[in-house]
């Protein structure tokens, strides 16, 4: 019996190798002749970085950059085993967690260490970088990103403008001549599941831009900002992001990664689900087990599980997931693809050292899949 194991982390408690490593212990101290394949899962957010090198044999390489609020950071991104593809995290430089909750003021923030992981990329010859753009701390359209690599911003004085979503409505020229040149013949592909537009009531600043320390006022500000952004990309670069499809996700750094870049935005799931092959994976498997750490009517929407379930089911699988809480009637599921949900610990501690919560995990999948089995013999 072939078990292919592919669940998303557990947000806040354990990676998705973590999570694949305790599943797995369960099933080997449950059925000791079970032959099982780890493939741990993400979505394009937090974790997908580790999930693409972890599953291609790549690495993971570290790059000093400029943090969105225009210091020094560390960032992480990773070169697959084929050595010509690059995955970044755009949090890993200009996300949330590296400002200060009091310091969170999208007006001044920048994706300018975005645009030099890219360019870390590049220089190390890949020639495809997927980017996941969840998490951000920024809203300024991907200027910030485009200035890294030689994209010129200049106000009606000639001077270049600054950082952060408030100085786009300062924007007279685009100038993309010193743009640099290997972005023609890079392939751009982002994990975005968000649909929003770059403007407009449901655009980047009035829905991600008050988590991110915007009061309404700025919110306001913003959403004009990024609309004259948009006039004076159409203008000087013939290309209207403004109303499309994910063009606000990340602050807007969807429309800058398609104008500057020609990037393709991509479900997440799907892009990852590509890069790891695991179509091949589980076209011969018995089993599929997945999760992720909150089960709810969001996971039908791009979520690892549903993704999962969608190829397994090509095969006709049974597809099993678990999750640390679920809020949602295990029935609700079926129609997407999924069996049969398990919840595995709703009370667990998430505070608790991963020792404890891997342990947690381990014995109640080997419950789990004890009774499982003990049902299916019956």
């Amino acid at each position: 019996m072939k078990i292919v194991i592919a669940p998303d982390s557990f947000k806040g408690s354990l990676t998705a190798i973590e999570v694949s490593d305790a599943i797995d212990a369960g099933i080997k101290s449950a059925v000791s002749t079970a032959s099982t394949v780890k493939v741990p899962m993400a979505d394009g957010g937090e974790g997908t970085v580790e999930c693409l090198v972890n599953a291609t044999g790549g690495k993971i390489l570290k790059e000093k950059v400029v943090g969105p609020l225009g210091d020094e950071v560390e960032a992480s991104y990773g070169i697959l085993g084929d050595e010509t593809t690059a995955v970044i995290e755009m949090a890993a430089a200009s996300g949330l967690p590296l400002v200060p909750e009091e310091k969170r003021n999208p007006m001044i923030t920048t994706t300018y260490g975005t645009g030099q992981l890219i360019k870390a990329a590049l220089d190390h010859g890949c020639r495809k970088i997927i980017i996941g753009i969840g998490g951000s701390a920024t809203n300024d359209g991907g200027a910030g990103m485009a200035q890294a690599l030689g994209v010129k911003f200049t106000d009606d004085k000639g001077e270049e403008i600054g950082f952060g979503g408030a100085e786009l409505k300062r924007i007279a020229k685009i100038d993309t001549t010193n743009l640099d040149k290997r972005i023609y013949t890079t392939e751009i592909l982002v994990a975005s599941d968000v649909k929003n537009p770059l403007c407009g009531p449901n655009g980047a600043s009035a829905v991600y831009g008050p988590q991110k320390g915007a009061t309404p006022q700025m919110v306001k500000e913003l959403d004009e900002a990024l609309a004259h952004f948009a006039e004076i990309i159409k203008r000087d670069l013939g290309k209207d992001v403004k109303d499309i499809p994910g063009a606000g996700a990340a602050g807007g750094l969807g429309a800058g990664l398609i104008a500057f870049l020609n990037a393709k935005l991509r479900p997440g799931i799907e892009l990852v689900m590509e890069s790891v092959g695991f179509e091949d994976i589980v076209k011969d498997a018995s089993l599929v087990i997945t999760g992720e750490g909150k089960i709810d009517r969001q996971t039908i929407y791009g979520k690892v599980p549903v993704g999962v379930a969608k190829v397994s089911k090509k095969y006709n699988i049974p597809v099993l997931a678990v999750a640390a809480v679920l809020e949602e009637e295990p029935e609700f599921f079926k129609s997407y693809g999924i069996d049969f949900v398990f919840e595995i610990s709703p009370r667990m501690d998430m505070d608790a050292p991963k020792e404890e919560k891997f342990a947690r995990i381990k014995k109640n999948i080997e419950k789990w899949i004890l009774d499982v089995f003990l049902n299916e013999n019956k």
